[in-house]
């Protein structure tokens, strides 16, 4: 799907799986999305991979392999409650309905060109997804009137 070394790995392809609900004997025709968070993903890596990551590896599955997600627009942050705090417990990822189809698809003869039309459309989703973002902004107003939106809401990646 166009990603980068550093997502072309065991980590990276754990964390797909998990975010699919996928066990290692499942089709890719049977992947879901669950809203999951970085604990539930590596208790599920751990349960149905018998890979166990270690307690400190949340912070490196997190910001090596979900933000880089997020921002190929593989996985939404927090589709439940976009405005949900950054250091929240309940912070969660959900691989969005646009992938999840093309992710389907693998292994099939239509996977080709339903990838080549995702990655065509990613910027309008990217668009799109930014938009609903924008809305969870606080304005701020600095001292002499300088406009600005809240880095606290704002947790596109």
């Amino acid at each position: 799907m166009g990603f980068d070394y550093e997502q072309c790995n065991e980590r990276s392809a754990l964390t797909l799986l998990a975010l699919l609900h996928l066990k290692p004997m499942d089709s890719w025709a049977d992947a879901s999305n669950p809203m999951l968070g970085t604990r539930a993903i590596m208790d599920w890596i751990r349960d149905e991979h018998d890979v166990d990551y270690a307690a400190n590896t949340r912070e490196t599955i997190r910001r090596f392999t979900l933000h880089q997600f997020a921002e190929a627009l593989l996985v939404v942050q927090n589709p439940d409650q976009p405005d949900r705090p950054v250091n929240s417990p309940k912070w969660n990822y959900q691989v969005t309905s646009e992938a999840l189809v093309v992710i389907r698809a693998y292994g099939t003869t239509a996977y080709a060109k339903m990838l080549a039309e995702y990655l065509t459309a990613a910027p309008g989703l990217r668009r799109q997804y930014a938009a609903a973002r924008q809305v969870n902004r606080i304005p701020i107003s600095l001292p002499g009137g300088n406009p600005l939106a809240s880095p606290l809401v704002d947790r596109t990646f």
